[in-house]
């Protein structure tokens, strides 16, 4: 990650106490971490999330020539509607993945802080002759959490104005525990330079199985069609008893061997304790493991057996 530092200025506003790295640069909560997260499930807030890197892509060749290169159908793509996309190489491993939404005539695209910039260096060699501006404004625009776990692109020097317009805001962690719960991962903290999409949830989501060529198809198709990634996603239910929640990067153990790695962690308002992880495809769905020495149940998040990646239907 960059260490190009962007601090909020509603790091200013009474209560707020910074997150931990990456999410330095803004407010981790404001003083009341569960209350914070129902008034986020129940709206009237929003949540500060001017860290991530914003970019935008705009010419007449934008939609056309980003459909060619990433794993989303974008070409034809609806002005305001949200997107999920991924670049991978050609393994098939995800090299940047980022969100966005198109306005008629830019794509807005928002990603990891310090990925932007080597978002930026990738999309300018693959222009040729395409009609397109690539450019990193992260300096004046910033993102914005809505609840819903949805995004706005605003100028970043409007944030001191949004608590009147939408409310006082809520921390980074309640948009956290209310995103580990719903599965969704963060490219560069939930995956690592080995992921492929099919392993963290990502098809149909990130993912269009129905477009056409781009770098990478060949290895999500497979393994698609074979249905048995190498690893899979899952979120942990960790022991509540344990005062701390496994860091970033923890060992995820079974029967004492390493068998994966804690992605990001949470304390949820309902269901305590949760952390997504990826983990080995053949460890057994129902094993308790050990993230960081706190033991974890498994919720399925990828099926080890299926091609179809969601969540299993319990009777």
């Amino acid at each position: 990650m960059s260490e190009d530092r962007r601090p909020s200025p509603l790091l200013g506003l009474p209560g707020a106490v910074p997150g931990d790295a990456p999410d330095g640069d803004v407010a981790a909560h404001y003083g009341s971490i569960s209350a914070e997260q129902r008034r986020l499930v129940g709206g009237g807030t929003f949540v500060d999330l001017s860290h991530r890197d914003v970019v935008t892509i705009s010419g007449p060749d934008r939609l056309t020539w980003l459909n060619s290169l990433t794993t989303q159908l974008l070409e034809g793509l609806a002005p305001g509607v949200p997107t999920e996309v991924l670049l991978l190489s050609p393994q098939g491993r995800i090299e940047h993945g980022f969100s966005g939404v198109d306005d008629g005539e830019t794509f807005w695209a928002h990603t990891e802080q310090g990925a932007g910039a080597p978002l930026v260096t990738f999309l300018e060699r693959m222009k040729f002759f395409m009609q397109v501006t690539v450019t990193d404004v992260s300096e004046t625009f910033a993102v914005v959490g809505l609840p819903g776990l949805t995004h706005d692109i605003r100028p970043r020097a409007s944030l001191l104005d949004l608590p009147a317009e939408l409310g006082d805001p809520v921390g980074l962690w309640a948009w956290e525990a209310l995103r580990i719960e719903a599965g969704r991962v963060r490219v560069g903290i939930d995956t690592d330079d080995r992921t492929i999409p099919n392993e963290a949830g990502l098809l149909g989501v990130a993912v269009h199985l129905d477009k056409g060529c781009y770098r990478g198809q060949e290895t999500v198709a497979r393994v698609h069609t074979l249905g048995r990634p190498p690893r899979r996603l899952v979120m942990l239910h960790l022991d509540g008893s344990v005062d701390h929640l496994p860091p970033h990067g923890a060992e995820v153990v079974l029967d004492g061997k390493v068998v994966g790695f804690v992605g990001s962690g949470a304390r949820h308002h309902e269901l305590g304790p949760i952390a997504l992880a990826m983990v080995k495809r053949n460890v057994p769905v129902d094993a308790t493991l050990l993230a960081d020495g706190v033991a974890a149940a498994q919720q399925v998040l990828v099926d080890p057996e299926a091609g179809l990646h969601v969540r299993p239907v319990l009777s």
